[in-house]
């Protein structure tokens, strides 16, 4: 039987998640879940449009100096040129929480997105000319970073890849998380690949569990851990959601599993509770 392209997709999540992190092509696997989501959609064109970004990147770095010599401003500047007026993308405020903003070919089509689509281009045109940039595990609004010789510059690449300095960074904070929060040092700490990809497809399966489509979001996860098999929080986030759906069998495998990558602290305790009882119900 043949294969479909959701198939082919899940087969290179599943290539992605044998890979170590610093081998991880950002916007090749975005591309992959968007094709998972939406397999009607034109994944050539855009994965042409990757490219030509990518191209473009190149040329506008060999004919800055200043930003290919290590500039940090500079590479800002050439950076949001690029991705926010060349290509015209803006981050969607007006429909956000669609679930469209958060498919890496409807960003391209649209040339809207959320804020970790918008950044997963930005480190994709960055990775292009070998500048080094991640993003932030920001709550609430995904940040990027610029780093340079004292530390870092941070960037809200939603807002066309403005600079954010500390009063304006805590503000953003408190607008999107409440305002008891308050800025911490881990707020700033860089993210791996992997967990900008998981924060791009937990939008997803946030809006279909938002939504009671357990099926749905179930999916989302299990696609998920193909990219991440270690990650111990998806596998218990699979585990409840088959235990909802009364998969009693498939949710105590999932969280077995979780605890066996993860045996310690207090959502492994609660995890071993859960799994008790369930056993119980099938004895």
């Amino acid at each position: 039987m043949s294969s479909t392209p959701q198939d082919d997709a899940r087969a290179a999540l599943d290539a992605a998640g044998q890979l170590p992190d610093a081998e991880l092509d950002l916007a090749a696997v975005a591309l992959r879940f968007a094709r998972i989501d939406a397999p009607e959609a034109d994944w050539r064109g855009a994965q042409a449009l990757l490219s030509q970004i990518a191209r473009r990147a190149v040329e506008l770095a060999n004919a800055d100096p200043a930003a290919d010599g290590g500039d940090t401003a500079r590479r800002r500047a050439l950076l949001a040129h690029l991705i926010h007026e060349e290509f015209g993308f803006t981050g969607d405020a007006e429909t956000y929480d669609d679930m469209v903003n958060a498919n890496i070919i409807h960003v391209l089509e649209r040339r809207q997105g959320l804020p970790v689509a918008l950044g997963i281009l930005w480190l994709h045109a960055a990775e292009a000319v070998g500048w080094a940039a991640h993003g932030l595990n920001t709550p609430g609004h995904f940040l990027l970073a610029l780093p340079h010789t004292r530390g870092q510059i941070v960037l809200d690449v939603f807002a066309g890849g403005t600079q954010l300095l500390a009063p304006e960074l805590r503000a953003l904070i408190k607008r999107v998380s409440g305002e008891q929060t308050e800025l911490k040092p881990g707020m700033l700490a860089p993210m791996t690949k992997r967990d900008v990809l998981l924060r791009l497809q937990n939008n997803i399966k946030l809006r279909r569990l938002q939504a009671n489509d357990l099926e749905g979001g179930l999916a989302a996860t299990r696609d998920m851990l193909r990219v991440a098999p270690g990650h111990a929080g998806l596998w218990r986030e699979m585990g409840l959601i088959e235990h909802r759906l009364e998969r009693i069998g498939a949710a105590l495998a999932s969280l077995d599993k979780a605890l066996e990558i993860e045996p310690r602290g207090e959502a492994a305790a609660r995890i071993r509770g859960l799994v008790e009882e369930l056993r119980n119900r099938l004895n």
